[in-house]
């Protein structure tokens, strides 16, 4: 099995910040789960939502805001008393990397509401390491997002965030992966997965006897907030 953390070690540390992840790192997390957007002024940066309502209680969406920007607006932080804020890709990649087996890049792209993120996305990429480009796996809900990566890039490696299984679009991407909420998950859906060569990856889940039976069932990884569970040094 293999276990993601889920925007870092999120159910210790604000999610998809840089303690997180720092903090996934040394519970012994080799593979990694975050979320990207554009900002205007065009840097990658990593959070979940399109907003900051949730997070900051601020209702800006990022892609009107500068990297420059993000740094007015401390995220809630129930944890402790340390601001956190949105950071930059390229400032969790050195967090994440020394050990990193895979990166799964969630590309949040619904409806293309950032033009040209997939060349961007891979352009940054290129540019910081040659050797992080082959150790990260794309994915998003969105298919045509990863059917204009799939056109950029031939060998880019994608997985199929879908909350309605189809192996055809799977296939159709060249896909290495399907990604599911583990309530949808089935034992038939990793019959056909496995039959066309595929790995089944499932979110979220931070009970150790659930990802047991999970396994049991045929799923091949899962993606969890608590990675402490899964990977300890």
């Amino acid at each position: 099995m293999i276990y993601f953390a889920h925007r870092g070690a999120s159910a210790q540390m604000v999610q998809n910040t840089l303690p997180a992840f720092a903090l996934a790192r040394e519970e012994g997390a080799t593979y990694y789960e975050l979320d990207v957007h554009l900002t205007k002024d065009g840097f990658l940066v990593v959070h979940h939502d399109y907003t900051l309502a949730n997070t900051a209680g601020a209702d800006a969406p990022l892609a009107d805001l500068t990297l420059a920007d993000l740094k007015k607006y401390p995220l809630k932080n129930p944890f402790n008393d340390a601001p956190v804020f949105v950071p930059a890709l390229k400032d969790v990649l050195p967090v994440i990397e020394e050990e990193m087996q895979l990166l799964n890049i969630e590309l949040k792209n619904d409806g293309n509401r950032y033009p040209g993120l997939e060349a961007h996305t891979l352009r940054m990429m290129n540019w910081y390491s040659p050797e992080v480009l082959p150790k990260t796996l794309f994915s998003s809900f969105d298919y045509d997002t990863l059917a204009r990566l799939r056109t950029l890039n031939k060998n880019a490696r994608i997985g199929l965030l879908t909350r309605s299984f189809d192996v055809s679009q799977a296939l159709s991407l060249g896909a290495e992966s399907v990604h599911l909420n583990y309530t949808r998950f089935t034992p038939e859906i990793a019959r056909v997965c496995h039959e066309n060569g595929l790995k089944v990856y499932l979110y979220t889940v931070n009970d150790t006897a659930l990802a047991r039976k999970l396994e049991a069932e045929g799923a091949d990884g899962i993606f969890t907030d608590r990675i402490d569970l899964f990977c300890k040094k």
